[in-house]
């Protein structure tokens, strides 16, 4: 029976976690949070997972981290909200410090994993996942393999160009469906109009993503019109996508997804209205996720179980 050590690292908090085989419910379970005065995060890293390690051997540890990575080797080109992680040999330093086989994978990616084999994707071999929070991400399953691309960077589907010359993403680019459809755009669309003098429940002021869609689900004309204009976005998105990769569901996580249904039936009609003939339609699922928070770990879980069982790729 397989020990495998699945890691989560996020902006806030670190979650590691010790599983057998194909269970995925965990041994043990610990998080810390990401950052402390005066501490390295990598020292936080190796100290959560050494505090979830079995007296018995452990086959992998498999880590799930934000940002544009290289999972062959093992390296973060950066990620936010850990400035230092700059080409940073994540899996090298790992394997030096605990002497057990380590690999690295986007969390989108890998979240898109875990929902293919544990939750709302299983039974389906080409899937679409996406992510919708403080950012847009992703990940895409082609006949049961996780598209890597040449260096391991397919996937980041949250920027790709939806409104030229539009608002700044958190990249630096502009008009990228992540600046236009995600919780940050969506309350950052709401200030604008709140500015320009348009009535609503909601203030001037920091918003969030949450607080617009409570507005909404109370009738506010503008909050409604923000989720709107996010789901024609993300439809037109999803259609692009449909054109790439033909997939036979696609599920929709985070916690925009989770905002109601007049955002996922606008972003359903918007995609309806996209696509080049209705054949890219046809059987399609378009479904939220159902791993919840756990999906980063959980996908981490399935990039160690995989590296068990082919582990010549």
């Amino acid at each position: 029976m397989a020990n495998i050590v699945a890691v989560d690292i996020g902006g806030t908090q670190i979650r590691a976690a010790l599983f057998t085989s194909n269970n995925t419910t965990p041994i043990h379970h610990k998080r810390t949070a990401t950052h402390a005065d005066g501490e390295d995060p990598f020292e936080r890293l190796v100290a959560v997972i050494e505090s979830v390690l079995p007296a018995e051997p452990v086959d992998v540890i498999s880590v799930a981290a934000p940002g544009p990575l290289d999972p062959q080797n093992g390296v973060i080109f950066s990620t936010p909200n850990i400035p230092g992680w700059i080409e940073f040999p994540l899996v090298a330093k790992l394997e030096e410090r605990l002497r057990i086989p380590t690999c690295l994978g986007n969390d989108a990616n890998l979240a898109a994993l875990g929902e293919w084999r544990y939750g709302a994707g299983q039974g389906h071999h080409d899937l679409l996942y996406l992510t919708i929070s403080t950012g847009i991400g992703g990940g895409v399953i082609v006949k049961d393999q996780l598209l890597l691309g040449a260096r391991g960077l397919a996937g980041e589907l949250g920027h790709i160009t939806v409104l030229p010359d539009g608002p700044l993403c958190s990249c630096g680019q502009r008009g990228h469906l992540e600046a236009v459809a995600s919780g940050p755009a969506i309350a950052a669309y709401v200030n604008e109009q709140l500015a320009a003098g348009r009535p609503s429940i909601l203030k001037p002021g920091p918003l969030t993503g949450r607080q617009v869609a409570e507005a909404a689900q109370q009738g506010d004309a503008l909050a409604r019109e923000a989720f709107i204009r996010a789901g024609e976005f993300l439809g037109q998105a999803v259609a692009d996508f449909l054109h790439m990769f033909n997939p036979s569901i696609v599920i929709l996580g985070g916690g925009v997804s989770q905002s109601g249904s007049l955002f996922i039936e606008t972003l359903k009609e918007s995609t309806r209205r996209h696509v080049m003939d209705a054949g890219f339609l046809k059987d399609l699922i378009i479904t939220t996720a159902q791993l919840g928070d756990n999906a980063g770990l959980i996908g981490a879980l399935v990039q160690g179980q995989l590296k068990l069982e082919r582990p010549s790729l």
